[in-house]
């Protein structure tokens, strides 16, 4: 079962889902991340009851569309007529190659340029290399995945694991600040094997002082005790900070601790600045209950001008404590 709201991602059927943010799922692809028989993340979800990513380099083609919005707006979708703000989230597992075709149906031209993922130059989307996508045409972009090794030099090599984003490069600048003013932007997120998988996931945007293009937050809904996943991503000209009521994250790539000796600093608020990106997750209400658990910019001024929403936490009959319309009120 998908829930897509504003760039959100149910996974309680993850095996039947590949992408989400407000369009369908692309038809004829294969899961990517259903559980291998017999593979060690099977033998883990058996164990914990937790589902986890499997690599199985796989290969895939999905295409996007770009389009025209209302209020001057843009937006890339998985098909005409359903392009949204945050674009599609993406997901990949390492080892994986995605191919990717954007057709461009608006009268400018456009770009998709990745962040976190391996590319030739024909897949850079800059206008430089000649890697846009005019009126009318299509072009495919090849994204590829790898896992971390070592190198032949004996010196280590990071895998493509982490919370990662796409953008056009090319509306308005050479640099795609159009683009990304007017909502050309979505969220990948690359996971290696045996990472946890949420049973949620909200990308969230705070591009200038909007989030995901709008004056103030979108509710993030969940129930207590589901595994919620943020993706949080900054474009623009401000630095800003991320802060959630109520919950706490790991510092680290995945937001989880691996065990009881695990270094990383424990937050909830976190600084961030154009093209930066990050995740985590949490277990709504875990410690502290079902209600209406604020989250905003930390910066005083930019909160008082609108960038904050809520992360409503329901209880099991789906009443939120503090905020009368439950789920469907805000």
């Amino acid at each position: 079962m998908r829930e897509a709201l504003g760039g959100q991602l149910g996974r309680r059927g993850f095996n039947r889902r590949l992408f989400a943010g407000g369009a369908a799922v692309a038809a004829g692809l294969t899961s990517m991340s259903g559980a291998l028989p017999g593979s060690a993340s099977q033998a883990a979800e058996r164990a914990t009851g937790t589902k986890q990513a499997v690599a199985k380099g796989e290969t895939r083609h999905i295409k996007l569309y770009v389009e025209n919005l209302a209020d001057g707006q843009m937006g890339y979708g998985l098909e005409k007529g359903k392009a949204s703000i945050p674009g599609p989230l993406l997901e990949m597992v390492e080892g994986d190659t995605l191919h990717i075709e954007v057709e461009n149906l608006t009268d400018v031209d456009v770009s998709l340029h990745p962040h976190g993922v391996d590319y030739e130059i024909g897949s850079d989307g800059t206008r430089h290399n000649n890697s846009h996508v005019e009126p009318g045409k299509s072009r495919t972009y090849t994204w590829r995945t790898h896992a971390p090794g070592r190198r032949k030099d004996g010196t280590w090599r990071a895998g493509s694991a982490g919370y990662w984003h796409y953008h056009d490069h090319v509306v308005g600048t050479d640099h795609g600040t159009g683009g990304l003013r007017k909502g050309l932007y979505g969220g990948l997120i690359v996971r290696r094997e045996g990472d946890v998988l949420p049973d949620k996931t909200y990308t969230i945007v705070f591009n200038d002082m909007t989030i995901n293009n709008l004056p103030k937050g979108p509710d993030l809904k969940a129930t207590m005790g589901d595994r919620v996943e943020i993706l949080m991503i900054t474009h623009g000209e401000y630095y800003h900070t991320w802060h959630m009521h109520g919950h706490r994250w790991a510092d680290n790539r995945t937001g989880i601790l691996t065990g009881p000796d695990d270094p990383s600093q424990v937050i909830d608020n976190k600084i961030t600045g154009p093209a930066d990106s990050f995740g985590y997750q949490v277990v709504a209400g875990e410690g502290v209950g079902a209600g209406a658990w604020m989250y905003h910019c930390h910066v005083q001024s930019h909160s008082d001008m609108g960038m904050a929403g809520m992360f409503l936490v329901a209880k099991p009959d789906g009443t939120v404590p503090g905020h009368g319309g439950g789920h469907g009120g805000h």
